[in-house]
């Protein structure tokens, strides 16, 4: 997985000290917008060296810094203001540039600030001479008026530590009910009116008020996973100010943002689909992959089981048990490169509930891809500690509707368990246990019609075995959208720009001269895994 992508919080994870608002941030020159005719401009100026960690010195010319002003309320003025930041890294060829490209990275609650600085990872060299790339922190995330449910870090340890992501005695599945229901109580009471202000609507909006900022007539954009319903929304919205949108790592926006627990479980299915791949794969490529031996999805299936009774516990490792097994592998799925690793891991614990056969190969050794512990979950980059907002419920929970009761999920995650064996409860007991207690009141989401009236076709990109945004939701999205060109990859993992480079060749050439992408073509990642 790119470092860019996908970045935010665990779900499972913890919250940050600290207030949210309706604050206005405060009066200094870096929010004092210029004025160019009747539309605001960013006043550019330098970065904070944090937001450049990495750069080298020879590119810290290319980039600034600002902060741009939008409403809490597109529609209310009276509720007050948030200020979004921005970073820009300018157009190498200035004579010949085209005009900016927004970026966003997914979640949702990913941070966009950085990913111009990962422009030389994700789009080709022309790319970068021809554009400005211009990153932001979405409302709520970041550096963009962070939304945040506790004022301790104390209180979001308690509240998170309740949940458990797969839980199964009963004791497990009330208490981590109990943990959201909680959750929700401390949203209500601490994030303020930003809270029923979090949907994608509100995003595009704001975006496209930061288009118009930059001086472009029309939106050029690349959005990755939740980025995509950033993408769509926009195109339906606003289609004549739609230049050139590239979508990667699609979600169903029909589905998505009219039935939240089927979309929830048809997510589930897209990690199983993705996991028997892998193991397919495994199989396939024989000695190269360590679980190759025998059958790996008998394998698989013997490991799982037994972790959904006890832990397993290698020498010099701490023990594993189904928690952190099943967010470990649903993490690794998202990152092809780190299939070796968990291959090399899967077999070790294999090994170690058969250690009459295997006794041998019982030696102190770290796991390394399974880290007891880790939660990965949803849309956001699993590696990533939860340490700045609560936005990923509260985008969520905003576009997505639940039309049940918190008491109905129990029974909901039998049903998925039955059909998606490793990932049908763990699914289960994340959005669909949060969000019909989620306090927000009527968010005012786009859900709408889908069909994207734009001049160019909007340029749609799906792995066949990604298992956030399963390869069937890239093709609802060009169906839905109907001014498409869909780009499928025989690749593994979640999103695929700047790792195939027929892929890349097309995005840029479509971003900077508009030549669209012939349909239905089949591109190869630049690696296979194993």
């Amino acid at each position: 997985m790119r470092s860019f992508a996908l970045v935010g919080a665990l779900v499972a994870g913890v919250g940050l000290a600290g207030t949210a608002g309706t604050a206005v941030a405060a009066e200094d020159s870096a929010v004092k917008p210029a004025v160019v005719g009747a539309t605001a401009a960013p006043n550019w100026g330098s970065c904070p060296a944090a937001t450049l960690a990495g750069v080298p010195a020879d590119q810290v010319q290319f980039y600034s810094c600002a902060r741009y002003r939008v409403p809490i309320d597109h529609d209310n003025a009276s509720l007050g203001t948030i200020d979004i930041a921005l970073l820009k890294r300018a157009a190498r060829t200035p004579d010949k540039r085209v005009g900016s490209l927004f970026l966003n990275p997914g979640g949702p609650g990913g941070s966009g600030l950085r990913m111009p600085i990962s422009g030389p990872a994700i789009f080709r060299p022309q790319v970068l001479d021809r554009f400005d790339l211009i990153g932001f922190d979405p409302r709520g995330v970041g550096q963009s008026n962070p939304l945040r449910c506790f004022t301790t870090q104390e209180d979001a340890d308690e509240v998170f530590g309740a949940q458990i992501a797969v839980p199964l005695s009963r004791a497990e599945i009330s208490g981590t009910l109990a943990s959201y229901r909680d959750y929700g109580r401390f949203c209500k009471n601490n994030a303020g009116s930003l809270l029923n202000h979090m949907s994608t609507k509100d995003v595009v909006r704001d975006l496209d008020k930061l288009r118009a900022a930059v001086g472009d007539q029309k939106l050029t954009f690349v959005g990755f996973s939740y980025g995509t319903l950033i993408g769509s929304t926009y195109t339906s919205m606003f289609p004549k100010q739609s230049r050139a949108i590239v979508i990667d790592g699609n979600v169903d926006p029909a589905l998505r943002t009219s039935d939240g627990v089927q979309y929830d479980r048809e997510r589930a299915q897209g990690f199983e689909i993705a996991l028997d791949a892998f193991l397919k794969r495994c199989d396939q490529v024989g000695a190269k992959c360590a679980f190759s031996d025998g059958n790996p999805r008998a394998k698989f299936d013997e490991l799982r089981e037994y972790l959904r009774k006890q832990p397993i516990t290698l020498p010099g490792a701490a023990p594993l048990d189904i928690n952190g097994f099943t967010g470990g592998v649903s993490s690794v799925l998202y990152s092809p490169a780190a299939f070796t690793g968990l291959a090399e891991d899967l077999q070790a614990l294999y090994n170690a509930i058969h250690p009459a056969a295997q006794a041998q190969t019982l030696v102190a050794k770290p796991l390394k891809a399974l880290t007891p512990g880790k939660q990965g979950l949803a849309d956001l980059n699993p590696d990533s500690p939860y340490t700045s907002d609560d936005s990923y419920f509260a985008v969520n929970c905003s576009d997505k509707p639940f039309r049940i009761k918190q008491e109905q999920v129990p029974d909901i995650a039998a049903k998925w368990e039955r059909e998606s064996r490793t990932f049908g409860r763990y699914q289960a007991f994340a959005d669909t246990a949060g969000c019909p207690v989620w306090p927000a009141k009527k968010p005012d989401a786009y859900r709408g019609p889908w069909r994207a009236k734009t001049d160019v076709p909007v340029v749609v990109v799906g792995n066949y075995y990604d298992p956030a945004t399963q390869y069937k939701f890239s093709q609802r999205m060009a169906a839905e959208l109907g001014n498409t060109r869909l780009l499928s990859v025989d690749a593994f993992g979640h999103c695929i720009l700047g790792d195939a480079l027929g892929v890349d060749q097309a995005v840029a050439d479509y971003l900077i001269d508009l030549k669209v992408p012939a349909n239905g073509q089949v591109f190869q990642p630049n690696v296979q895994p194993f």
